[in-house]
């Protein structure tokens, strides 16, 4: 929805929301489990006894056929556009990496690498070095290359051979090539601006000091002798809950990288005290007065869906239905149940499938189904919807929108 035909109809309003992630709750039929998805073959009788009276649809996170990172989902979900909001790749690896970035900062994802006495990289991947030596080469990193000029590179450690780096410091513009050959037999390039501006010039220099000191310090390291670093991005300038749609907005996510998107788009950040929904239920509980708007995300869906787990995916359904009590009892004026994406267990993976969504709220259609699952959301009142449009649908219903024209 454009932001510029929802502004002017904003409302005050002592209304809730609570927009319920169950991240890659889209899933297919599975032969194997009676031609049911696991949103079928759960018990759920919180669930069941709330559905009849709520709105069932279906959201396509980005475009048909599109097949949707979590970065982007989830910015669907919180009503920008994905198309037109890209966030890079390397601020996305930031944030999953906890690092809380701030305007100006430029991202990469970064790796060790093997290089030869010519310079040329022959393990893009350094052997795949554990983990734990990543750790220590980092730390030797931030002892012995961390500073370039007036700018402060942030690193922090990441899965086997990989780790982020993030340049802080004046002037800098997040349109730079990768230092990365994507091949090996090929030398480490140089970084080098790709549009234009002083900005950009100075972070490829930047980039550029970075790789070749880390290759200085890391001499006799090997295999992990030498850095490559890719997707570099500057973190986006989003208007954030409180400007764009007069919330004020909290995110209770117990993983990292969904606490960055949501604080991309200006909401409160909170740690919950566990991963289930009632660790995040319990934290919008005790703010319940602060807020307008909860993001609450459940991360067990998405992580059954990428392991196949069939059974694993109906237990984390059944477990935020049994704590949706715990929920409801807040009372709010609107609640949205729905996933930033599918992750079919038969996939293995994100999918470019439609996301079933529910929508509960005292002017809601009541359409009268049974249950909440894929297949009675196909047919649902709310239709299919964009993600980018979902926010309007929610202030609507929430009281928060005056009506347009005369």
């Amino acid at each position: 929805m454009n932001a510029n035909v929802l502004q002017p109809l904003l409302l005050e309003n002592a209304s809730k929301i609570v927009l319920l992630v169950l991240d890659g709750l889209g899933d297919l039929p599975d032969a194997g489990h009676g031609d049911r998805t696991p949103l079928e073959a759960a018990r759920t009788p919180n669930f069941d006894a709330l559905v009849p009276r709520a709105s069932q649809g279906r959201l396509v996170p980005v475009a048909p056929g599109i097949t949707p990172g979590s970065g982007p989902g989830h910015l669907g979900l919180f009503g920008y556009d994905p198309l037109e909001t890209p966030v890079g790749r390397g601020v996305l690896e930031a944030l999953g990496a906890g690092i809380p970035l701030q305007p100006g900062d430029v991202a990469a994802r970064a790796n060790f690498c093997t290089v030869d006495a010519q310079g040329v990289v022959t393990d893009r991947r350094a052997g795949r070095i554990p983990s734990e030596t990543c750790t220590q080469l980092v730390e030797r990193l931030k002892q012995n290359a961390a500073h370039f000029e007036d700018v402060d590179v942030v690193l922090q450690a990441g899965k086997g051979h990989r780790f982020v780096a993030v340049f802080r410091g004046p002037g800098l513009g997040g349109d730079v090539s990768d230092a990365d050959p994507h091949k090996e037999g090929k030398a480490i390039p140089a970084a080098h601006v790709l549009g234009s501006g002083a900005e950009n010039e100075k972070t490829a220099r930047m980039v550029n000091a970075f790789v070749r000191r880390a290759g200085e310090v890391l001499r006799d390291a090997a295999p992990a002798n030498g850095v490559l670093a890719r997707g570099m991005s500057a973190r986006p300038h989003l208007p954030g809950y409180r400007e764009r749609f007069g919330l004020r907005a909290a995110a209770i996510a117990a993983y990292p990288m969904y606490r960055g998107v949501a604080q991309l788009a200006g909401m409160e950040v909170f740690v919950p005290e566990g991963e289930t929904a009632a660790d995040a239920f319990a934290a919008a509980g005790a703010r319940w007065k602060d807020f307008d708007f909860f993001f609450l995300h459940v991360k067990g869906t998405d992580m059954a869906g990428e392991d196949g787990n069939f059974d694993a995916k109906v237990k984390v359904v059944e477990q935020v239905d049994a704590a949706l009590p715990q929920l409801l009892a807040l009372q709010p004026d609107v609640l949205c149940v729905t996933g930033d994406h599918s992750t079919p267990a038969p996939m293995q993976g994100h999918s470019w499938h439609p996301v079933p969504a529910l929508l509960a709220a005292r002017t809601a259609f009541a359409d009268g189904y049974p249950r909440f699952h894929e297949k009675a959301a196909r047919t649902g009142s709310l239709g299919t919807l964009a993600s980018r449009d979902l926010m309007a649908v929610l202030l609507a219903h929430a009281g928060r929108l005056d009506k347009y024209g005369a």
